[in-house]
């Protein structure tokens, strides 16, 4: 079983592939951009979410330093940045157009930005913070909802 931190990673990974597909695609490819586009708003939202509702509270839970709470909250505000203004906003730009290129790797960007910084920073402490037997049963957790909230973004539910 993946711990949770393996899960995260292996997340970050998928989500920085696919931005860096379409950040390097051409405006001709209408079909294949639409696609990884919707391929990356399930994933990146189904990410947060369980990093939002699982992680993070995990992690604010057992964090002692002011250091902690800074780092807690840094993420959200990145998940607010990149999932409710950057990313709807591409999901409005017809993929043909000039702007599309721009706003996709803008989120491109953003979403390494917090990735890099999280494993630079958050999943390094959350090793010192978090057993790895509480880890593990996190991953458990997580890896259970995200098939959850997968299946509901793709049928548009979520």
């Amino acid at each position: 079983m993946m711990d949770a931190i393996s899960l995260l990673k292996d997340d970050h990974d998928a989500v920085e592939a696919l931005l860096t597909e379409l950040a390097e695609s051409t405006s001709r490819a209408v079909k294949k951009r639409a696609e990884l586009l919707e391929k990356i708003r399930v994933e990146l939202k189904a990410h947060a979410m369980i990093e939002e509702e699982i992680f993070y509270p995990a992690f604010k839970a057992k964090g002692d330093r002011a250091d902690d709470d800074k780092m807690y909250f840094e993420a959200l505000e990145e998940h607010r940045a990149a999932g409710d203004l950057v990313l709807p906003d591409l999901l409005n730009t017809p993929v043909d157009s000039e702007k599309f290129s721009g706003r996709a790797k803008v989120l491109k960007e953003l979403v390494k930005h917090h990735a890099d910084e999280e494993e630079k920073e958050m999943f390094p402490r959350s090793k010192k913070l978090l057993s790895k037997d509480e880890l593990a049963a996190l991953g458990t957790r997580m890896a259970a909802r995200k098939t959850e909230l997968v299946k509901q973004l793709k049928s548009g539910v979520a």
